[in-house]
Order: C-alpha cells, then sequence, then structure tokens
C-alpha cells in the first residue's frame, strides 16, 4: 500500500506584509525633517552664543553639529527601509512555546 504524504501548508500572515513604500517615505522623510531642524537650531545656537560672547568651546560644538548633521541625516534618510520582524507561526514543540500546565505560577522569593 502506498502511503501519500503531503506537505504541511505555509502559512502566511498579514503581518508579514512590509509596510507600503508610501509609509516608508514620510517616516523617511520626517527623520530629515527633525534632524535638519536640529542643525538650524545648531546654527543659530552659535551665532546667538557667538555675538553674545559665549565660551569658545560651547560655539565650536554647536558649528560641529551644524556642518555633520546634514551629511548623517543624508546617510540615514537614504538608507532604505527600516528591516521588519517577521511574524510566524510556531510548533507547539518549538523550545519557546510554554505548555500550559493548569497550575497557577508560584510566587518564589
Amino acid at each position: 500500500m502506498n502511503v501519500i504524504r503531503r506537505r504541511r501548508a505555509e502559512v502566511y500572515t498579514v503581518t508579514n506584509a512590509p509596510k507600503p513604500m508610501s509609509e516608508d517615505i514620510q517616516y523617511r522623510q520626517r527623520r530629515y525633517l527633525i534632524s535638519m531642524s536640529i542643525r538650524t537650531g545648531c546654527f543659530l545656537g552659535a551665532v546667538f552664543a557667538g555675538v553674545a560672547g559665549a565660551p569658545l568651546w560651547l560655539i565650536g560644538l554647536l558649528v560641529v553639529g551644524a556642518v555633520f548633521l546634514p551629511y548623517i541625516s543624508v546617510i540615514f534618510a537614504n538608507g532604505g527601509r527600516e528591516p521588519q520582524p517577521s511574524a510566524r507561526f510556531e510548533s507547539p514543540d518549538s523550545p519557546h512555546h510554554k505548555g500550559i500546565s493548569g497550575q497557577r505560577p508560584e510566587i518564589r522569593s
């Protein structure tokens, strides 16, 4: 007698679907806008600190922020899509699956 073994169908979930490209672009644009706002604040802060006679180290720190933030922002904005965690169904035999014992957990001190 021949026994026909059937493969178990692989289960796909909707949560495995990646975010739409429009959401990803909006997220990266928002992150870039926040970074450029911080850069503008650094630049204006450096100008006002220089006029007010602030310590040179503070002015230098603000200038460095204003100079290097655009480069860092562009790298992160063009870095590509964010990785998405995949959702999957696990079998009850997996090591991460906790069995149901029917007993309440004990609290030990």
